[in-house]
């Protein structure tokens, strides 16, 4: 899974992307590498990472994660 735009949206915030790079033990800069890259299954995406942004935000988790593609794919083919 990776995160949304509307998530990547909502971290552009600096003070929120500080507040989550405090709660989960990043430096600033490497939280902007993160959020730059949005890796598939990366550290933005665990349940501790979703958690905080679903809280600052308040964003609900299908909103933070975008649906992986194999969902995708069944959803295509039925």
């Amino acid at each position: 899974m990776k995160l949304s735009n509307k998530a990547i949206n909502a971290l552009q915030d600096r003070a929120l992307r500080l507040q989550l790079a405090l709660q989960m033990g990043f430096t600033e800069v490497w939280m902007n590498k993160l959020v730059e890259r949005n890796k598939e299954n990366g550290p933005l995406t665990t349940f501790k990472a979703v958690q905080i942004i679903e809280v600052e935000t308040g964003l609900k988790q299908e909103e933070i994660l975008e649906p992986e593609a194999a969902e995708v794919e069944s959803t295509i083919q039925k």
